[in-house]
């Protein structure tokens, strides 16, 4: 299996959450009204899972390893891109909680605020996934041997396994602050 296999499973079930965005962003749009708990769960899969655990190993893996090899200008331009894209997505993210947390304080006004970062990430994700699926993850394995391949695949499962202890370490982490 190449490296990109993961990557594009991980595209497959962020793609499942995006449609029930739209779903929900629907949702809103007849009822004008906001099912905030769907905001947190939706929030806390893009975080922990889309940006942290996906992202993450583009990020600290497979870009890691290609900005070691010298791309051609093209892929660079690419590349650099998807990171921004990213960072972009990230903010939209936090953008999108913002809202959600001042929609539940009485604040009317954010439901428009959460509509149009809905509609942004139900936007912005089917666009960049096609653009890593079909123009940059073929052609980037062709920077690795057969055994950085490998390698880079067994260091994503190890990434992988190290996540949840992450995650939970800085849960409580955050709450012993809050606390003390």
């Amino acid at each position: 299996m190449k490296p990109i296999g993961p990557l594009m499973r991980e595209h497959r079930f962020i793609e499942r959450m995006v449609a029930l965005m739209d779903k929900e962003l629907a949702r809103i749009g007849e009822e004008n009204d906001v099912n905030t708990s769907f905001i947190e769960v939706a929030v806390d899969f893009f975080r922990s899972y889309a940006d942290r655990t996906h992202h993450g190993k583009e990020e600290d893996i497979l870009f890691r390893e290609l900005g070691r090899k010298q791309l051609s200008p093209e892929h660079k331009k690419v590349m650099d891109e998807l990171i921004a894209e990213h960072v972009s997505g990230r903010k939209t993210v936090a953008s999108l909680n913002s809202a959600k947390m001042s929609y539940t304080q009485g604040n009317a006004g954010a439901l428009e605020d959460i509509k149009a970062c809905l509609q942004e990430l139900v936007r912005f994700y089917p666009a960049h996934i096609e653009k890593e699926d079909k123009h940059f993850f073929y052609p980037s394995m062709e920077y690795f041997s057969r055994q950085e391949q490998d390698d880079m695949l067994e260091e994503f499962w190890e990434f992988d396994r190290k996540l949840i202890h992450e995650k939970y370490q800085g849960i409580v982490k955050d709450l012993e602050k809050k606390t003390a």
